[in-house]
C-alpha cells in the first residue's frame, strides 16, 4: 500500500492527529507514511524554535524532543470531501510562563500532508478570501480561525495573517 493509499480515506483532521500522535510515540515509519517525500516547510519564529524541522529530519529524538501536544486543531478553508485538498490549524504551549506558544498550518493533498507553515511565539489569523461584494467597492475577506493564545503577564507577541 502506498503512502497515498494508506490516508485517502481519512478525513485531514484526523491525518493531523495522526501525524501528532507517531511523533510522540517517536515512530518515525508512520510519519514517513503522512508526510509527502517534498514536504514544503516554512518557519516563522526565533531559530532556537524549529522542533518539528529537527524531529522531521531525525536530529531531535528521544528524550530531547520536543512534545507538540495540540490544545486546539481545526479544519480550515477545506473542502467537504473527505481526503480533498485543504488545511488544518493547531496551536499550542509549550510551558506554562517560560513556554513557547507555536502555531502549524498543515496543508493536505489526497489525504497527505504536503506543506507545513510553522509559527512560534506569534498569533496567527488565518483568513479566506471568498469575493467580492456586488458593489465591487471592498474585497469579502472571511477570518476562518484566530489563535486563542494564553498570553503571560509582560509578553506580547506579533500578529500575522495566514492567507488560506
Amino acid at each position: 500500500m502506498g503512502m497515498h493509499d494508506a490516508t485517502s480515506s481519512k478525513p485531514n483532521r484526523e491525518v493531523v492527529e495522526s501525524l501528532y500522535a507517531s511523533l510522540a510515540r517517536g515512530d518515525a515509519a508512520a510519519v514517513t507514511e503522512l508526510l509527502a517525500a517534498d514536504l514544503d516547510w516554512w518557519f516563522h519564529g526565533p531559530r532556537r524554535c524549529q522542533h518539528m524541522r529537527r524531529m522531521l529530519t531525525g536530529e531531535e529524538v528521544g528524550a530531547m524532543a520536543f512534545r507538540f501536544a495540540p490544545t486546539r486543531m481545526a479544519e480550515v478553508g477545506c473542502s467537504t470531501i473527505e481526503g480533498d485538498d485543504g488545511w488544518v490549524v493547531a496551536e499550542g504551549w509549550s510551558g506554562v510562563s517560560e513556554g513557547d506558544y507555536w502555531v502549524h498550518a498543515w496543508c493536505l493533498h489526497g489525504g497527505v500532508i504536503t506543506g507545513l507553515r510553522e509559527y512560534f511565539n506569534t498569533s496567527v489569523t488565518a483568513v479566506r478570501e471568498l469575493g467580492r461584494p456586488v458593489n465591487f467597492k471592498e474585497d469579502v475577506v472571511w477570518v476562518v480561525w484566530e489563535s486563542q493564545s494564553p498570553k503571560p503577564k509582560g509578553r506580547s507577541m506579533p500578529g500575522l495573517v495566514l492567507a488560506i
